[in-house]
């Protein structure tokens, strides 16, 4: 049997795959990962430009489309998968939203993201155009639009989620960031409710990548250190704190009881960066309630066969511990808001430039 059901029947943390393949959507390869316990897709920009270069599978389909433009005919391209991978999920979802409506949880799952061109990461109206667009042309209820977490992303959250759109904020880094986003879909949901829209139907999470952090500061640190490899679950920990905090506030106690979700933390870039920390470490450390945690098909398939939550440290009593290797990494000379800054800079521009790959791919397919 599968270890991917132990996260979700033990520790009540969802996993997602971060992955999104035509040929997996032909052979049920993706349907095999749901039977075995995957409760939710995530993609993005690189993860589509892999799949468009790994195989010809697009090839046909790109040559055949009734446009010129590589940006329309990505998108076609993508809105197709993504509808496809969204019916794959729909038992999930549709399961999740009847545990929901019994109360049993406050939120639901079976979700696939798709996110809006990187392209429009400091453009807030452009953002809530596309958002706004490709929710229609997916036309499913499972659906997330992918929201990066920069300055201009914020108020396009919240207007995405006010017209009743489920939103996957992504690209946050820093913990300041992520209060912001708490407020950002707090404002969301209020005026969705204001709107008199069905805000039972809005889901959201809120993407706090990881691996990255531990990349960035184990550099600075070097590996002698006492606080290398630590610093990333540090973060996760503080983070789950404040979710925590969030959801305990009157103001969201008022919309929950309204019948709104929660905005469930999300575990992103959950791969190991360093070849000597366990494959695992980012999976099986930060497993716990009201969290998912979006994983690459690599280290989802040792996860399949090993994984085991019960080894998370995530747990009460180890929390605050935790948190407080935030304030020794002060004390140790690392600007932490300076790192996590230009990991966002760094995650945008990454995401831009595996954008324009993906595009120079299909352009170069288009008849």
């Amino acid at each position: 049997m599968s270890h991917l059901h132990r996260y979700w029947d033990d520790a009540e943390q969802s996993i997602w795959l971060d992955n999104i393949r035509r040929d997996w959507l032909d052979d049920g390869t993706l349907a095999q990962y749901v039977a075995d316990g995957v409760r939710g897709v995530t993609s993005n920009p690189a993860i589509f430009a892999k799949a468009l270069t790994a195989s010809d599978v697009y090839n046909e389909a790109i040559s055949h489309l009734a446009t010129s433009d590589a940006e329309e005919a990505f998108e076609i391209l993508a809105v197709a998968d993504v509808q496809r991978a969204c019916d794959v999920l729909r038992p999930v979802f549709d399961s999740s939203r009847e545990e929901f409506a019994r109360g049993e949880r406050p939120y639901s799952d079976g979700y696939v993201s798709l996110e809006v061109s990187p392209r429009l990461a400091h453009d807030s109206q452009g953002t809530i155009d596309a958002a706004v667009r490709l929710w229609k042309s997916v036309a499913r209820p499972n659906l997330m639009i992918k929201i990066p977490a920069t300055t201009a992303g914020l108020p396009a959250i919240t207007a995405v989620l006010a017209e009743g759109i489920n939103v996957n904020v992504t690209l946050i880094f820093s913990l300041d960031r992520y209060r912001e986003v708490l407020e950002a879909y707090t404002a969301g949901v209020s005026a969705a409710i204001a709107q008199g829209n069905r805000v039972g139907d809005i889901a959201s999470v809120a993407s706090f990548f990881v691996s990255r952090v531990d990349a960035a500061i184990d550099a600075r640190l070097g590996a002698g250190h006492p606080l290398f490899g630590k610093s990333a679950i540090a973060q996760v920990a503080a983070a789950y704190q404040l979710f925590s905090e969030w959801s305990q506030r009157s103001d969201v106690a008022e919309f929950l009881a309204q019948g709104a979700q929660v905005q469930r933390p999300l575990w992103a870039s959950t791969s190991t960066k360093n070849p000597d920390f366990p494959p695992l470490l980012y999976v099986d450390s930060i497993a716990i309630s009201s969290t998912v945690n979006t994983v690459p098909d690599a280290t989802l398939d040792i996860a399949r066969e090993k994984g085991d939550p019960s080894h998370s440290v995530l747990v009460p009593g180890r929390i605050e511990a935790l948190v407080d290797v935030l304030a020794e990494l002060s004390a140790a000379g690392i600007n932490l808001s300076e790192i996590t800054d230009t990991l966002e800079y760094e995650g945008v521009n990454a995401f831009v430039t595996s954008y324009e790959e993906l595009l120079a791919t299909v352009a170069s397919h288009l008849t």
